[in-house]
C-alpha cells in the first residue's frame, strides 16, 4: 500500500492532514512537518493502523 498525506482545506480556512498507508506512530513522524507548517492543533483521530505494529502489518500481509 502506498504511504499518503493527504491535506484538505476548507473553505473557513481550518486544515486537515489524513495519513494513509502508514503504520502504529510513523504517520505522525511522516506529517510532522506539514502540521507544523499549518500552525497549532485542535484536533487529533487515531485510526485503527495507528495502534498496528510493523510487524503485526508484515504478518497480515504474507498470509494473504
Amino acid at each position: 500500500m502506498s504511504k499518503i498525506i493527504e491535506i484538505t482545506v476548507l473553505p473557513n480556512g481550518q486544515t486537515k492532514v489524513e495519513t494513509k498507508g502508514f503504520v502504529g506512530s510513523e504517520c505522525r513522524q511522516a506529517s510532522q512537518f506539514m502540521e507544523r507548517a499549518l500552525g497549532q492543533q485542535t484536533d487529533e483521530i487515531l485510526k485503527a493502523e495507528f495502534h498496528q505494529s510493523a510487524s503485526t502489518d508484515a504478518a497480515i500481509r504474507e498470509e494473504t
